[in-house]
């Protein structure tokens, strides 16, 4: 958990400001093609396994999925629980929150360590079969083998748990799926990876997909503070500035102490100059009314380097949508 500072009871603001809405605004042409393709391979899916950041366990989620799949068993996977305050969920009651919204069965994972965890083999697809068996199948009646598709919103893991699965069950190396750190690495509908060989276990990767208008600013900076929007979209010091928002307004000043600043802020420009000259993040630029080379903080490397810090937990475990 981020510390708190009892001596810093200065005023901080209530309300964050986005410069420019539509720098939330995107719905690539792979998304819209991917919802199609989705749609079209439904009659063939047997269970709905979504992947969601455990850190925003609300935001993002779309109510269009849920009305897609409604007929269908829905696994949730929290992903990323590592990096969020355990405490915190069970104080949310988060679980009991998202299956009140139609989830059968809610699972708290770390993809990247499955190697030390036999949740995925003992747990997750044992519910996925279980869970298609209890319903009827329709025009899959009677088939031996079971078909799950994975989704969920960009860079939450969904790759990376068709690798890891695959790896646990039939001990394949090698990537079945791509990964990246980036948004929007799955361009579009999978055919169909073995996973599991008693039962026979399929699965289909899709890509990442959010709604075409985020409305909500707060909604949007989350998803993008956890990396679900690429962050020359939004800015990087946009995404900080939104994070010094959620920081301050909560009491948390980790930030203070991690970067060895002297007082905590709520300016995102004071922040990230004294974090570039601490780190000596400076970049010679031409000072344009003398025409001389002039040195200054750099302050994209400075954002940079706080988004790392808060991406990783140096900054402390958070759940951001704490209020939702």
């Amino acid at each position: 958990m981020a510390s708190r500072l009892p001596g810093a009871s200065r005023p901080f603001r209530s309300k964050f400001k986005l410069p420019n809405h539509n720098l939330l605004r995107w719905f690539p042409g792979h998304m819209h093609k991917g919802l199609e393709q989705i749609q079209a391979r439904l009659k063939d899916v047997d269970c709905i396994i979504e992947v969601h950041d455990a850190r925003i366990p609300f935001s993002g989620r779309d109510t269009q999925f849920r009305t897609l799949f409604q007929l269908r068993p829905h696994v949730l996977l929290l992903n990323k629980v590592d990096l969020v305050d355990k405490v915190k969920l069970k104080q949310l009651q988060v679980e009991q929150k998202l299956k009140e919204q139609g989830v059968d069965t809610v699972f708290f994972t770390d993809l990247r360590n499955f190697e030390k965890s036999q949740l995925l083999k003992e747990k997750i697809l044992p519910t996925v079969t279980e869970l298609t068996d209890s319903r009827p199948r329709y025009n899959r009646e009677g088939l031996n083998e079971y078909n799950a598709m994975v989704i969920g919103v960009p860079n939450v893991g969904k790759s990376t748990l068709i690798n890891a699965v695959r790896w646990a069950n039939i001990k394949r190396k090698g990537r079945a799926a791509s990964v990246g750190a980036k948004a929007g690495v799955t361009r579009s509908v999978s055919s169909k990876i073995k996973v599991n060989n008693n039962p026979p276990l399929y699965i289909v990767d899709t890509p990442g997909i959010l709604t075409p208008n985020i409305p909500d600013i707060e909604n949007g900076m989350r998803l993008a503070l956890c990396s679900c929007v690429p962050d020359h979209l939004v800015g990087v010091e946009n995404l900080v500035d939104y994070l010094l928002f959620w920081m301050n307004k909560r009491g948390y000043f980790s930030y203070v102490d991690f970067f060895g600043i002297d007082d905590p802020t709520d300016s995102v420009m004071i922040l990230l100059t004294k974090i570039a000259m601490k780190q000596n993040k400076m970049l010679k630029v031409r000072d344009q009314s003398t025409n001389q080379f002039v040195v200054r903080p750099n302050l994209d490397a400075a954002a940079s380097l706080v988004l790392k810090a808060f991406r990783t937990g140096q900054l402390g475990h958070f759940v951001l949508d704490d209020d939702l």
